[in-house]
């Protein structure tokens, strides 16, 4: 199974947002589109960072509120480790564990293409599992 199975089913877009703007925009994105990261793009790369819920938590634990009003570059993590649509889900649920993050940008052609999240992976294995068992007990129904 690779990631084109996630964005066939999910799609394709992606919540993104500039490296100027404040964290609290961030957050009211986060908040209206109710999901967890947004993509930094500055036109010059395709992900020039992402910033998460937990980012946001972070700031504010250390800042204050005052956070807020900083640009989300101050706050965004860089490195970001990003996949192909033709990348194993197996891979990217390995790379997500060990780094320990939830969002992995999908980048095409020097293009971002998608995004898939934790969420996506699990419940995308889960549907795999019970087509497994839909499938072994039409197996043994016919045995």
């Amino acid at each position: 199974m690779i990631v084109n199975r996630i964005l066939s089913l999910k799609g394709r877009d992606v919540a993104t947002i500039e490296p100027g703007q404040t964290l609290s925009e961030a957050a009211r994105v986060l908040a209206e589109r109710r999901i967890g990261a947004l993509l930094i793009v500055d036109g010059h790369r395709p992900v020039a960072g992402i910033i998460t819920e937990r980012d946001i938590v972070r700031a504010i634990a250390m800042h204050g509120a005052k956070a807020l009003e900083e640009p989300v570059s101050r706050f965004m993590t860089e490195k970001v480790l990003t996949c192909t649509g033709e990348t194993s889900i197996n891979h990217v649920m390995e790379l997500m564990t060990q780094q320990k993050f939830r969002h992995v940008p999908v980048v095409e052609a020097g293009r971002l293409s998608g995004i898939i999240s934790i969420g996506d992976v699990v419940k995308l294995r889960l549907e795999e599992v019970e087509a497994e068992t839909q499938a072994i007990k039409e197996y043994i129904a016919t045995a």
